[in-house]
């Protein structure tokens, strides 16, 4: 159940009689009217609004950021996000996220122009885009035999692909793109944590360091992909397959490379150069992955040392191995 629905909201119903003249009808809980936006009366409300592909698990999301403290409304339509918002200013609500989808039918245009409106009054806003691929979707739905909301007569692919077209103009503008694929419920909520959880208080910039097999395709949420294949490949010594990039063994081998020192080094610099323009153009997440042929060896070890470094410059970081144990 949603928070929306927790709260029970309602709205009272007439019961037909004429009103007398004298003696409006009461109204017992009027609605207040819209907050100036250059009113200093109460600071400013953090919004997330989560947004995606139907069945990439944007509610699951919704209940990762309530159990964090925020105020989560499920389905709420793009026209009622600023005085929802500005209602909750109006109480104690701080955090407030709104999981908006092709339920709202008018959804992309109005959506985008919502968020507009909320950075106009003053208000944090900012957007998750909750997808996965194709098949995933199609076998989600298949297990739960359910019809895709945009499906009609057509077949489950059919309703994915019209949604995607749908949704190209918010997902363009996510601040944050979360891929659950392949993430189990646990992964989904670890990635929300590392985003969300402060108290309010974001930092500049996070990021996560995702390994993953180019076998399996690129991930579609990345905003630097580095090729590890350079490297040797440790599945090519017996005594090495067995085992992953995030035991001892594999990993001192790889980073034991004549080249994997300097390839490191090199890159981090890249990195200190692009984060400050990162921050200075508010860009609040970061996502580098790092690929090897199966995501097994070589990826692992180098998104481990990578996030190490990104630590030690002071980014909040997570490392991420998509593809492990796919093998």
């Amino acid at each position: 159940m949603s928070r929306a629905q927790d709260a029970g909201t309602t709205v009272p119903a007439g019961n037909g009689a004429p009103s007398e003249p004298s003696e409006p009808p009461a109204v017992p809980h009027p609605i207040p009217p819209a907050l100036d936006p250059a009113s200093t009366e109460l600071p400013p409300v953090e919004v997330v609004v989560v947004t995606g592909l139907s069945g990439a698990g944007k509610n699951s999301a919704g209940r990762v950021l309530e159990d964090l403290g925020w105020f989560v409304v499920d389905n709420l339509p793009p026209a009622l996000l600023l005085p929802m918002v500005e209602l909750g200013a109006r109480g104690d609500v701080r955090r407030f996220a709104a999981v908006v989808d092709v339920r709202s039918r008018a959804f992309s245009s109005d959506l985008q122009e919502a968020v507009r409106v909320l950075a106009g009054a003053g208000h944090r806003a900012r957007v998750v885009y909750v997808h996965a691929r194709d098949e995933v979707l199609v076998r989600r739905y298949e297990s739960n035999r359910r019809e895709h909301p945009l499906q009609g007569s057509g077949r489950i692919l059919d309703g994915i692909t019209a949604e995607r077209a749908l949704l190209t103009g918010i997902a363009g503008e996510a601040d944050l793109w979360v891929d659950t694929s392949d993430l189990n419920v646990h992964q989904l909520r670890a990635t929300l944590e590392n985003a969300f959880a402060r108290e309010g208080r974001t930092p500049p910039l996070t990021a996560t360091v995702l390994s993953f097999g180019f076998k399996y395709g690129l991930p579609l949420d990345a905003d630097l992909v580095v090729d590890a294949r350079f490297l040797p490949n440790p599945h090519w010594l017996p005594e090495l397959r067995p085992h992953t990039g995030q035991d001892p063994d594999v990993r001192d081998y790889v980073l034991g490379q004549e080249a994997a020192e300097p390839f490191l080094d090199r890159y981090t610099e890249v990195l200190r150069l692009l984060i400050p323009g990162y921050r200075r153009e508010g860009k609040r997440y970061l996502t580098l992955a790092v690929g090897c042929t199966g995501g097994k060896h070589r990826s692992v070890a180098i998104a481990e040392e990578f996030a190490r470094r990104l630590a030690g410059e002071g980014i909040d970081t997570v490392a991420r191995h998509r593809d492990l144990g796919r093998e």
